[in-house]
């Protein structure tokens, strides 16, 4: 928040009398009025400002209690200005009697709002007017999904304990989410009090790590296993994707880690760009080995080595 230097807008010394204060808002706010300077925008709140200064130093009482709040402190007009030095902090809001506080600034309305009595901030008692109002606190949580939920989109729900129960919520996550992501569900968190809002609850999504997919960005990686004989030999094999089996072509003589690349078959981000798939080759044997394939690999074996 903004400490506001009345004084300052008002162009006036700090021991001005009442009518220096008044002839100077009438000069400026003449100069600055909205009639005269059709659509500037700066001259409309330059013009409140100084309705807002002379609302405050016109007022004996409020005038006073002002110049106490700056007596300890050296503020400067525009510095920041730290409410929690007076008791205000966390999850705060104030509201007042004022039916015109959107007119006045949060300065203002803070400590000078009409049917407020600020004086317990500056030693004396009493908040009359003032409406304390508290906003409940926000939630956080992690979601896990799979790749295949995150690339459809899914429906999911979440249980949270409260003082009144379990509550279940239903909430649906988009297609394209990534890992990381927030997913923020409006007014589900903690609840607030003196009828301060309800705080939010926040989602993070995180992927599954199943070993079937690790993502690399947009792209996916994953690993086919391939007989000695396809390897050397090459052929066509069938493949598990996020959106259903493909048959890949695969190369004669590929070698264990090599890469087999399926163009836009990778994960999609949240505008539909999708990235690719790649299929890291693995060469693996039979776990058992007829008579017959027994006798197949003792003939490629002499074969090799003649």
């Amino acid at each position: 928040m903004k400490y506001k230097d009345y004084y300052a807008t008002l162009g006036v010394s700090k021991d001005a009398s009442q009518e220096e204060i008044k002839k100077a808002y009438r000069r400026l706010a003449k100069q600055y009025h909205p009639d005269a300077n059709r659509g500037d925008e700066r001259s409309e709140e330059k013009f409140k400002d100084i309705g807002e200064a002379y609302e405050l130093l016109s007022d004996p009482e409020k005038r006073s209690e002002y110049d106490n709040l700056g007596r300890n402190f050296d503020y400067r007009n525009g510095y920041d200005f730290d409410p929690a030095r007076y008791g205000y902090d966390g999850n705060v809001r104030y509201t007042y009697a004022s039916a015109d506080a959107s007119d006045y600034s949060d300065f203002f309305n803070m400590f000078f709002g009409r049917g407020f009595d600020s004086g317990d901030i500056f030693g004396a008692q009493g908040r009359r007017g003032m409406h304390i109002v508290y906003d409940g606190e926000n939630i956080e949580a992690e979601i896990e999904i799979t790749p295949e939920e995150g690339f459809n989109g899914v429906k999911k729900q979440v249980s949270l304990q409260t003082e009144k129960g379990v509550r279940n919520l239903s909430f649906k996550i988009p297609a394209g989410v990534q890992d990381g992501e927030r997913i923020r569900l409006r007014g589900q968190g903690h609840p607030g009090s003196n009828g301060g809002k309800h705080g939010d609850l926040h989602l993070i999504v995180r992927f599954r790590q199943d070993g079937r997919f690790v993502f690399e960005g947009q792209d996916l990686v994953t690993t086919v296993d391939l007989y000695p004989w396809d390897a050397a030999l090459g052929g066509k094999v069938p493949v598990s994707t996020l959106d259903g089996r493909i048959i890949v072509n695969v190369p004669e003589g590929i070698q264990t880690d090599s890469r087999i690349r399926v163009a836009k078959k990778g994960y999609v981000d949240r505008k539909g760009r999708r990235g690719d798939l790649y299929l890291k080759v693995r060469i693996v044997n039979p776990a058992q080995l007829s008579s017959e394939t027994r006798a197949l690999y003792t003939q490629l074996k002499k074969a090799a080595n003649q």
